[in-house]
This record gives C-alpha cells, sequence and structure tokens, in this order.
C-alpha cells in the first residue's frame, strides 16, 4: 500500500473517529443523567416553606438566599451526591439538599413579563386550544400547579381555578415537553 493511499485511509479513519466521538457527545448531553439516574434538566418545585440556598454542596457553605414559599418551580441542572443545584425562574442558581425538594410540577405565569405595565395577563383557557373561552386571568409571576402537558398547552390550578395555559407562556415545562 503507498503512502497516498496509507494517508487517505488515515484521514478517512480520523474522520469517521471524530464523527463517532461527536454523536457520543450529543447523545449524553441530550440525555444527560445525574447521580440520582434522573434526566438533567428537569424541573421540580420547592417542598418546604423555608429553603436555603447555598453556594456549594454542603451546610458547610454560605447561604446566599433564603425561599419563603412552597411550590416555587425551580429547575435541577446539576447533582452532586444529596445536593441539587437549582436555578429559579430569575436566573438564580446555587445548592439545595434534595430532601428540600418535590417532584411536584409547578410553573411560574410568564415571568419575563413582570413589570411590563398594567393589562398584561396570561390567559387561562377551558380547553387547550388558543380560541377557548377564558377561565382567569393571571398576573405575570403567579405561581400554578400543574398537572399535565402535552407538548403545547398545560393543565394547571391556581387559587382552586383549573385550566389550560399555552406552554409557551409559563416557566416550569420545557419547549414541547408532555407529561401526565
Amino acid at each position: 500500500m503507498g503512502f497516498v493511499m496509507r494517508h487517505v485511509i488515515s484521514r478517512f479513519s480520523l474522520s469517521l473517529i471524530a464523527a463517532c466521538l461527536g454523536a457520543a457527545i450529543m447523545t449524553s448531553a441530550a440525555y444527560a443523567q445525574g447521580a440520582s439516574g434522573l434526566p438533567l434538566p428537569r424541573f421540580v418545585s420547592l417542598k418546604s416553606k423555608s429553603v436555603n440556598l447555598r453556594i456549594g454542596p454542603s451546610v458547610d457553605y454560605a447561604v446566599a438566599f433564603r425561599y419563603m414559599k412552597p411550590g416555587v418551580p425551580v429547575e435541577i441542572i446539576q447533582e452532586y451526591d444529596n445536593w441539587r443545584r437549582i436555578r429559579d425562574a430569575d436566573g438564580t442558581e446555587g445548592w439545595v439538599n434534595q430532601a428540600l425538594l418535590s417532584g411536584d410540577r409547578t410553573a411560574v405565569a410568564a415571568p419575563w413579563m413582570r413589570g411590563k405595565g398594567e393589562g398584561v395577563f396570561v390567559n387561562m383557557r377551558r380547553d387547550a386550544q388558543g380560541n377557548s373561552p377564558i377561565v382567569a386571568r393571571m398576573e405575570p409571576g403567579v405561581i400554578v400547579k400543574v398537572g399535565e402537558c402535552n407538548g403545547d398547552w398545560c393543565h394547571a390550578e391556581a387559587q382552586g381555578v383549573e385550566g389550560w395555559i399555552a406552554q409557551g407562556e409559563i416557566w416550569g415545562a420545557y419547549p414541547g415537553e408532555a407529561f401526565k
């Protein structure tokens, strides 16, 4: 086999290896799992009415912030032992003990619209359709309990009122995510 042929085979092999490694990296990023075996990132909610957000994964780390309301939706973005690095709707990140988190799904109505003026609302509808009658109008920042999402709409409850909210108008479910 001549030098040119070996060079062509060698370049082809390197390209094939690079493509396989790239595919493996993309697959692992798309299906990342934490120490718990559950997917990362994922949404959960705060279980307790007082939750310390720490700068590191241990009680030895300083408290950066304290949440004072149960049911606040947060996104788990990293796991270390029994600690979870979370992000809230405002983008604040830190570590909390897993015992202070719940698998119950909640969401915040359009937190990005807070402070945009009066008359800004998120509509909750009777059915999962844009032309369905409105059963409630929520101000941005209202927390709702989410029972299910179909990828476009989420069935939610807030202050005793149930209905459907467009999935793109809440923070607490990923675009296109479906669950029951």
